[in-house]
């Protein structure tokens, strides 16, 4: 699908979905009409029932579209999780207005994975390329939801932080270069 196509899909499963701007999970059941308005950055903004709504790239098999396959090595017998595996999804992740990964635009601060009450926790700090970003609940629902798919997470929390503040010195040259800004 093209960035400017706009069309007509009928989902082909219960589909899980995020309210733009505020996040909230919504459930899209099978055999629903929506207007797949957009795809950019491996996830899908549709309108269902008067609402914007994104679907992960995880689930694109339900609105016909190739889906977005991580893939991991087995899980640790011992129950930990590999930050190589918590990493390599974070790459995954596009802002909602940019085409590049939240990591290659220095929008990821730090990574924990803690242990408490027996689960493991991926804890993210991270930033938005502005404070007042109307897409910062969007954002963060992907990260909640694609990290949750890295073998043995248990829970995963994201903290917005705005000190230091974003700036485009903060971008990857790799991600300079792609965007055009040297």
């Amino acid at each position: 699908m093209s960035q400017q196509e706009q069309r007509t899909v009928v989902v082909n499963r219960d589909v899980a979905a995020r309210r733009v701007p505020a996040g909230t999970p919504v459930t899209i059941p099978k055999n629903s009409f929506v207007n797949l308005r957009q795809a950019l950055g491996g996830t899908f903004t549709v309108t269902w029932n008067g609402n914007m709504l994104r679907i992960d790239g995880t689930d694109a098999d339900a609105i016909g579209q190739q889906p977005l396959e991580l893939t991991f090595e087995p899980a640790e017998t011992d129950g930990s999780v590999r930050m190589s595996d918590v990493e390599r999804t974070l790459d995954t992740i596009f802002d909602p207005e940019i085409p590049v990964s939240i990591q290659s635009l220095g929008l990821v601060y730090g990574v924990d994975v803690i242990q408490r009450d027996g689960k493991n926790i991926v804890q993210v700090r991270m930033t938005l390329t502005a404070p007042t970003c109307g897409m910062g609940p969007v954002l963060v629902s992907d990260v909640e939801y694609r990290l949750a798919r890295v073998p043995n997470v248990d829970a995963v929390e994201v903290a917005l932080v705005f000190d230091p503040p974003w700036s485009r010195d903060m971008i990857s040259e790799e991600a300079q270069v792609e965007l055009g800004i040297f």
